[in-house]
């Protein structure tokens, strides 16, 4: 893996939402509502129906680019924990993670915290637009969906 020493390869952010851990959670385990929150600006579109469940579920997203990702699960908790990896469809997740953290603070709040680890990223194509994937994108998805959560 090509890094520059000293730069940090995990990204994280985490705040508090104003709704309930299940309510956010559930925003989070469907694919199809992830475009409405996306800070990165990369997903245009999720097919419905894909809601997550367990390690092993695979579901499929549409870049704004045209492009489709595949979504390999990895961990998950339900209410509470989800992790993916990405890839091209048909091929091996390239070694980054995205993962979401949800801890219920009371009924209606919420700690939410977004990671996005690229430590184990192998394809040198890609390093550029992990580097820009900061923790103030994070920040920005955790708004929108505490956004979505507090308006429901």
């Amino acid at each position: 893996m090509t890094s520059i020493a000293g730069e940090s390869h995990i990204v994280r952010a985490s705040d508090t939402i104003n709704a309930s851990a299940q309510a956010v959670f559930e925003l989070i385990a469907d694919p199809a509502i992830q475009p409405r929150w996306d800070g990165n600006d990369n997903l245009r579109e999720a097919e419905s129906g894909q809601r997550v469940r367990a390690v092993g579920d695979v579901f499929r997203t549409t870049l704004h680019s045209g492009a489709v990702r595949e979504n390999h699960v990895v961990e998950f908790t339900e209410g509470r924990a989800i992790a993916w990896r990405p890839a091209e469809p048909g091929a091996q997740p390239p070694g980054h993670l995205w993962r979401w953290e949800v801890e219920p603070l009371d009924e209606d709040h919420a700690r939410v915290t977004h990671t996005y680890d690229w430590s184990q990223l192998t394809d040198p194509g890609r390093l550029e637009r992990a580097r820009d994937t900061t923790s103030g994108k994070l920040q920005a998805s955790i708004d929108r969906l505490g956004r979505l959560a507090e308006s429901d």
